[in-house]
């Protein structure tokens, strides 16, 4: 029995790094938010345990139903659009082409450019006055459109800046490309399938696992956009709050209105969101994701 005993504290010795900062940077600071968002906490004052107000008073907020909006959209229309394009990109730089790692990088460099950076870049790009890409529109004789002023145009500006970000997808689908058997290939092209149908009937169900990771991924990042609306909106809401999103407005009660209970209610209701939305697609995509051997 000691020696069991002795067993265990050694373990628990060797692994205290691990447990401890558990404890400390997790657990801890997981359990005092959970406690808080039943507080009115405005930081400078102790916290008062108010019950479930914080959420009550979510469920009555206009604007935490249009951050919600606002980020369920963008996530219906980047991630698609930027599943769609690492898809078509990894294949094409899977290719036995000369200077196939040269692509590679180029397509990968983007993702480690800071996104302060990025949006400094696109807010540049993007303006309707000077920006190359409305420029580029007016030698082809197109008008180009108010990006970042428009209500209409703000939201799809950021989608399509959201793509300057595929190169870590890109790099993931490049890797489950390689894993998919040659012989199947060979056994679609000896049966006579097509290009078209073998990216149908092979790459496709052979990247589904990939696809799904990425999918869940896209889930989580698009509930946690930040930076970029951040910078390039200096009202930091966009032309008639169109891109106004759940984690600004949950960093504005925090830091700027000093709701700590509030915004720690909303932080709650941020995982539990991004939890229901990861089973939803785990259960959506039973019938369509292939393991091998399975």
């Amino acid at each position: 029995m000691s020696r069991t005993r002795g067993s265990l504290l050694t373990g628990l010795l060797w692994t205290a790094p691990w447990w401890l900062g558990f404890l400390l940077w997790l657990a801890l600071p997981l359990g005092l938010s959970l406690y808080i968002s039943f507080c009115d906490y405005p930081l400078l004052r102790p916290p008062v345990f108010v019950g479930a107000k914080n959420y009550t008073d979510l469920a009555a907020d206009p604007l935490f139903a249009r951050v919600i909006a606002n980020t369920f959209l963008y996530a219906l229309l980047a991630i698609p659009l930027g599943t769609v394009v690492a898809v078509l990109l990894a294949i094409l730089l899977n290719q036995p082409v000369r200077g196939q790692s040269i692509y590679r990088a180029c397509i990968f460099v983007p993702t480690i450019v800071p996104l302060v950076a990025v949006a400094v870049v696109w807010m540049w790009l993007l303006n309707p006055e000077f920006g190359l890409v409305n420029s580029a529109l007016a030698l082809v004789g197109l008008p180009g459109p108010l990006w970042l002023e428009s209500p209409r145009w703000a939201m799809l500006a950021l989608v399509f800046v959201s793509l300057w970000l595929v190169g870590s997808p890109v790099v993931i689908y490049l890797a489950g490309l390689q894993d998919i058997p040659l012989t199947l290939y060979e056994a679609a092209r000896i049966d006579g399938a097509s290009p078209l149908r073998q990216f149908w009937h092979v790459t496709l169900p052979g990247l589904s696992p990939v696809i799904l990771f990425n999918v869940i991924i896209g889930v989580i990042a698009s509930w946690q956009v930040f930076a970029l609306p951040y910078v390039m909106w200096r009202t930091q809401r966009g032309p008639g709050n169109s891109v106004y999103f759940y984690t600004m407005y949950l960093y504005d009660n925090a830091f700027q209105f000093l709701k700590m209970g509030y915004a720690s209610a909303m932080a709650w209701v941020q995982f539990l969101i991004i939890l229901a939305l990861t089973g939803l697609v785990f259960r959506l995509s039973r019938r369509h994701v292939h393991y091998r051997g399975s």
